[in-house]
């Protein structure tokens, strides 16, 4: 395997669509298997549309030709009624993943900055994203990375923790 230091993420094209679906429902099951069984979000059953097409970005590491890691943003549609985004050029950050083998080098670093470089290219004004308390090290991860704590929802389940960092 070749460190994951020298692998470089890269913007997705069309072609990259099949491989791309593929990792992500996979990674969506590990992560939320209840979710698994729940059918295919928007993002994903419109997914030209949505990251190539409709204001979106997606980027992925391949490592052999393999997908080792993933993220993109889509724009945000306003869904949270306690975020207020009004005027603003938003995108939510989503998706991101990395395979076990190839954490703890500073992937997830560096893919979540070159997304932020396409975003900053595209004029977005605020990157806003949500996680759970129960992924291991994903609120502390995307701290480092410059996002700051906005909400959290008081459901004993899910907990979602909504973060936000301005451009």
């Amino acid at each position: 395997m070749l460190p994951a230091l020298t692998l470089t993420p890269t913007a997705i094209t069309a072609a990259d669509i099949p491989d791309v679906l593929t990792f992500v429902l996979l990674a969506r099951a590990e992560l939320f298997p209840s979710l698994s069984a729940a059918g295919l979000p928007a993002d994903l059953a419109s997914f030209e549309a949505t990251y190539l097409q409709g204001g979106g970005q997606f980027m992925i590491v391949r490592n052999a030709g393999a997908i080792v890691a993933a993220i993109g943003y889509l724009p945000y549609d306003g869904r949270f009624p306690q975020l207020n985004y009004q005027g603003l050029n938003t995108v939510e950050v989503v998706r991101l993943y990395v395979l076990p083998a190839f954490r703890g080098f500073g992937l997830a670093s560096r893919l979540y900055r070159a997304l932020e470089a396409q975003a900053r290219a595209d004029e977005v004004q605020m990157m806003y994203l949500h996680t759970h308390p129960f992924l291991p090290g994903a609120i502390d991860f995307w701290r480092r990375q410059g996002f700051e704590v906005v909400d959290i929802e008081s459901d004993p389940v899910w907990q979602t923790t909504h973060m936000q960092r301005q451009l």
